[in-house]
């Protein structure tokens, strides 16, 4: 049986899969804090810490390779903020959290695999206004689920073909910096930030090495189409057990 002390070691093959592909691992972090923590808004502020230090290294790695272009991304982040902020404000019973995540997990996992077995297709701008909207949809969603964001964001526009799937991965990685700062700002707000100070530091260094890792073989072109199927799978996954916990008290 898995105790607390195999978090870090945890953490940092969920922060190397989730940042192979421009995520921060939030949702995931969720999921299995919640098997060993009891405080429910420790489990929230912490997973958004995580965040920030996963996808900050791959958003300065996105930088330097040039990927990373603020004028294809601002309309997405300028509307996703506010609403990340509203959203990490509201405060959901346990239950209704975990749910909502759970479903919106499995949509996005979904999401992810039939783009994988999809084939190749051109590339097209969207509008300002289908920008601006998808970005705040999605950022209320992450606000209200304690996460990023990409997660959601990512499979999306990889759908709709916005623009390939490095420049997604930029994008998303960008995203969940500045939403899970503004949720995490919206929590203290709120009264609910709470951390245990003899936890986090070790999970900052797993989700840190792992991420790094994870965003190298990004940067560098490796062929990311299985980590990409693998991190698809763990997060339907994911989203399953926390469905079937949190709703039907049925543990896989």
């Amino acid at each position: 049986m898995l105790t607390i002390e195999y978090l870090p070691l945890i953490f940092f093959i969920i922060a190397l899969f989730y940042s192979s592909v421009g995520f921060g691992g939030g949702s995931s972090y969720l999921a299995i804090m919640s098997l060993f923590l009891t405080d429910f808004y420790e489990i929230r502020s912490t997973a958004l810490i995580l965040n920030i230090c996963v996808v900050t290294i791959g958003t300065i790695i996105f930088m330097r390779n040039k990927v990373f272009d603020f004028k294809l991304f601002w309309p997405f982040l300028i509307s996703s903020i506010p609403l990340a902020y509203l959203g990490a404000q509201l405060k959901l019973s346990q239950q209704a959290f975990f749910l909502i995540l759970g479903a919106a997990l499995i949509l996005s996992g979904v999401a992810m695999m039939l783009r994988y077995l999809q084939a190749k297709l051109e590339s097209h701008e969207f509008s300002l206004i289908k920008k601006l909207s998808l970005g705040g949809s999605v950022g209320l969603l992450a606000g209200v689920s304690g996460i990023g964001g990409g997660i959601f964001l990512s499979p999306t526009l990889n759908l709709l073909n916005w623009a390939n799937p490095r420049i997604v991965a930029a994008l998303a990685s960008v995203f969940i910096l500045v939403n899970s700062i503004s949720g995490l700002i919206g929590l203290t707000v709120a009264g609910t930030f709470q951390l245990d100070p003899d936890l986090i530091w070790k999970l900052v260094l797993a989700v840190v090495l792992g991420g790094s890792l994870g965003s190298y073989l990004s940067s560098k072109k490796f062929n990311l189409r299985i980590l990409g199927g693998l991190t698809a799978v763990l997060v339907i996954y994911v989203g399953l057990r926390l469905v079937l916990m949190h709703g039907f008290g049925i543990n896989i």
